[in-house]
């Protein structure tokens, strides 16, 4: 992830007059050229940049002798893995400049040469029953017999052979394309954030470079990802730190309606797991950013390349003014292909946005007729709608549109046999469609991605930091809130929250938060996550002293009290423990209203106190007066009844509690996929360490605590706690993990019968079905919730909860977590 500095130093020659001349740079890492202390070009051999246009045409008055630098990185388009592109990063590679040239470009000739590439592609891709095929296969052949290549004076003639071909217009019924410049840039994947900032500046003066040129370009401006066109604020704001100079030119051409923002979030983020309130921070931070800085909110939803879309999107969407929406990845579903390419897509509130996947299944086009021809071949709503996306420019590790895309694309234009190609911006396409929109089907629930179903589990202490650092947000803005309601001299720590939020919101970009990026990448996001844990328990008690400063004065009370606080917003009966006078932990049962307080003085005594007994066998049961379980020496919970309905919730000859062990060598994405073959590999976790002993042995609450074997050498110890009047059971679970291509679950089968189980998400909750009828059904053999999943027939359900997970499952009986 180093750089270096080259200084050029050119002289071109005199004889050069009149000649466009480049400076031509060829590397196996990312370059950036400068002159006059400001960056002016990227230059990037995966990505077809490797000139940078001194000229276009040498005049006397220009400088002949001029002084460039170029930064290169060590490390390429793509990252720096060794022996593959998602391969760890190779700790001794070495970059190579292969080439540092002062050329003279023949414009003429690479006109000639575009004009032959899209009539070859015609006669190629257009089928022999098409006349078009045989007139483009014609032309190009007059073409070769008119050029004498020694002979510039014969390249107009052969150019106007080309041109009376593409001039020949299409009929009014034909397709029309709406290319789009873009350069996805991921924020942080296969190189770390920091990298990021460089390849921002690096794609985004080479596209104002283009600009400069090519008045007509659009150019929709995202984040990192893996092909061109979203606008994620964070990288906005990198470029302003960083790079002053390209951040004003970048403002002057949004001014002017060619660099366009959309994506309306701080970044681009995961679409599953991040809670309700982080998605609204998102899209709050992001059209905050842009209504600022550039004066205007996104009205697109742009989001191309997450892993699954949640149900609740559309009226998170609604919400914050965005009734647009455009993503491509479900074509990368394994299993089904979704059937619709422009459609409405509703929540689970009933909200509609227009979405609109472009057909050609990709954000990185070049431009070049084969695309073009797929992009109307492929799309599902033909008849419905006669417009769509087009998406041009090399992307995830940035780059973007080229000179060569976009003359391809000017002789496709309005040319007979090809689909219309007109260069257009988010809301010119989204316009049409919206008047095109009287026919479209609706799809009513998620957009589950069949696919990467790994990235709910992977890198388990993200996704920990991730809903611990949401939940500390949580209370700090309760307790903030509260104190300031109550002490106008309080002064509510917005720019601090901001920061902790901004933060957070970018761990939740979609390779990080799901686990898909190199170890330098976690490092960096777990320290973001001490940083928050650290800044928000200071401003937390900074709330609380000022909320309840008269409580926390000594009152000189025989009994010592203990203040407990509730930022949730219903009243909870709990067992808390609490230092006693001698220091050590003890235990009290509190009662605290919704987003209130209560002192804790005297032990309150239950009603019922939790009973714990070991049995002959060696299985212990534990009782509270609410449920009464039986746990076997592996820990195994063989019995779970709600007293009240004397039903058991464990069948017959069951284990609940079951740890499991899978292979996890999945096709090719190794931190995203686990395949639905997994499943046949389970192996029972069997091997005890440590039987099953009793911990505490009741009153307010009774543990018991037993260890395993996992695999060949990771260890797991659990602690089982029932405490008194709690309607659930809760296990602490600590794994040792130590194994490689496995998968760690613990399964849970109930004797309830639902033909579906229901699942919570941002702000709501959705049903998915048990069964595997159909190939959309088994599809979701491993599906993400947020806190809960749930199992419930009429009149009796089992749920189970987690504080830090997101992968699970429901089929048929067996509810099962992925740890």
């Amino acid at each position: 992830w180093e750089t270096c500095w080259f200084k050029v130093e050119l002289s071109i020659p005199p004889a050069w007059a009149g000649r466009e001349v480049h400076f031509v740079w060829e590397s196996d890492g990312e370059g950036l050229v400068w002159r006059d202390a400001q960056p002016v070009q990227g230059l990037t051999k995966e990505g077809e940049k490797t000139s940078y246009i001194l000229t276009r045409s040498l005049k006397e008055s220009e400088p002949h002798s001029l002084t460039l630098y170029v930064e290169l990185a060590c490390n390429g388009l793509f990252g720096a893995g060794k022996g593959s592109m998602i391969a760890p990063p190779d700790p001794d590679r070495r970059v190579t400049l292969s080439k540092a040239e002062l050329v003279v470009f023949n414009r003429d000739v690479y006109e000639l040469l575009v004009d032959l590439e899209i009539l070859l592609d015609m006669a190629q891709l257009l089928g022999e029953e098409n006349q078009r095929s045989f007139q483009a296969l014609y032309t190009a052949n007059h073409m070769v017999n008119v050029c004498d290549v020694t002979d510039p004076s014969t390249f107009p003639a052969a150019r106007g052979l080309a041109a009376a071909i593409f001039s020949q217009r299409n009929g009014e019924s034909q397709h029309t394309v709406h290319a789009m410049g873009h350069c996805h840039i991921d924020s942080a994947w296969l190189w770390p954030y920091e990298e990021t900032i460089r390849k921002c500046a690096r794609s985004w003066v080479t596209v104002v470079h283009l600009m400069e040129h090519n008045p007509e370009l659009i150019f929709a401006c995202s984040q990192l990802g893996l092909i061109p066109v979203l606008w994620q604020a964070q990288q906005f704001e990198w470029v302003r730190s960083c790079y002053p100079g390209l951040y004003a030119r970048i403002r002057d051409f949004v001014a002017k309606g060619q660099f366009i923002p959309v994506g309306g979030t701080w970044v681009e983020m995961d679409g599953n797991l991040p809670s309700g309130e982080s998605m609204v921070r998102q899209f709050l931070q992001g059209q905050r950013f842009f209504q600022e800085q550039f004066g205007r909110i996104c009205s697109e939803f742009w989001l191309p390349d997450t892993f699954g879309y949640s149900a609740q999107l559309p009226q998170l969407m609604r919400g914050c003014g965005i009734q647009r929406f455009l993503t491509q990845k479900l074509s990368w579903n394994l299993v089904n292909s979704f059937p619709h390419h422009t459609f409405f897509w509703e929540g689970i509130d009933g909200s509609q946005v227009l979405t609109h996947f472009p057909p050609g299944d990709s954000y990185g086009m070049h431009g070049r007729v084969e695309e073009v021809l797929k992009t109307v071949k492929n799309n599902k709503d033909k008849g419905r709608v006669n417009h769509s996306a087009f998406l041009f420019g090399f992307g995830d590790g940035g780059g973007g549109p080229t000179q060569k895309m976009l003359d391809r694309m000017k002789r496709m234009s309005d040319t007979d046999g090809l689909p219309r190609v007109q260069i257009s911006t988010p809301d010119q396409l989204f316009s049409v469609l919206e008047k095109e929109s009287s026919q479209l089907c609706t799809w009513v629930g998620e957009l589950f991605l069949e696919l990467h179903n790994g990235t709910y589990t992977t890198q388990a202490q993200i996704k920990k930091g991730n809903r611990e650092c949401e939940r500390i947000l949580h209370d700090v803005e309760v307790l903030s809130t509260l104190a300031v309601a109550q002490d106008r001299a309080f002064q509510y720590p917005a720019s601090q929250l901001q920061q902790l939020w901004r933060l957070l919101l970018l761990n939740q970009f979609h390779d990080v938060l799901p686990g898909s990026c190199i170890q330098l990448v976690v490092e960096d996001a777990l320290q973001y996550y001490r940083e928050i844990r650290r800044d928000g328990a200071r401003l937390q008690e900074e709330a609380v002293k000022s909320l309840c400063r008269d409580l926390l004065q000594p009152k000189g009370w025989s009994t010592p009290s203990t203040l407990v606080l509730n930022t949730l917003s219903w009243e909870r009966t709990e067992v808390i423990s609490r230092p006693g006078p001698d220091g050590a932990e003890t235990l009290a049962l509190v009662t605290v209203p919704s987003m209130g307080y209560a002192l804790v003085q005297e032990p309150f005594v239950p009603p019922q106190p939790v009973a714990v007994r070991k049995q002959e066998d060696g299985s212990i049961t534990m009782e509270n007066g609410v449920i009464a379980v039986c746990l076997d020496s592996m820990g195994h919970l063989t019995s779970l009844q709600l007293l009240d309905s004397g039903r058991s919730s464990v069948p017959d000859g069951c284990y609940a509690n079951q740890f499991a062990l899978f292979d996890d060598v999945p096709l090719y994405w190794d931190a995203w996929d686990v395949m639905d073959y997994h499943l046949e590999t389970r192996k029972p976790v069997t091997t005890l360490l440590k039987p099953l002993e009793i911990t505490l042995a009741g009153g307010l609450r009774g543990s018991v605590r037993f260890s395993l074997q996992v695999g060949k050498s990771s260890t797991l110890t659990q602690e089982i706690i029932l405490d008194a009047a709690c309607p659930y059971l809760r296990f602490l679970t600590q794994v040792e993990w130590k194994e490689a291509h496995k998968f760690l679950k613990v399964e849970f089968p109930v004797q309830v019968r639902s033909t579906n189980a229901t699942y919570e998400i941002q702000f709501g909750h959705l049903q998915r079905p048990t069964h595997w009828n159909t190939s959309w059904d088994w599809a979701r053999f491993e599906v993400w919730a947020h806190k809960w999943l749930d199992l419930s027939e009429h009149g009796f359900g089992v749920a189970l909860l987690n504080d830090c997970k997101y992968g699970a499952s429901a089929h048929r009986n067996v509810l099962s977590l992925s740890l």
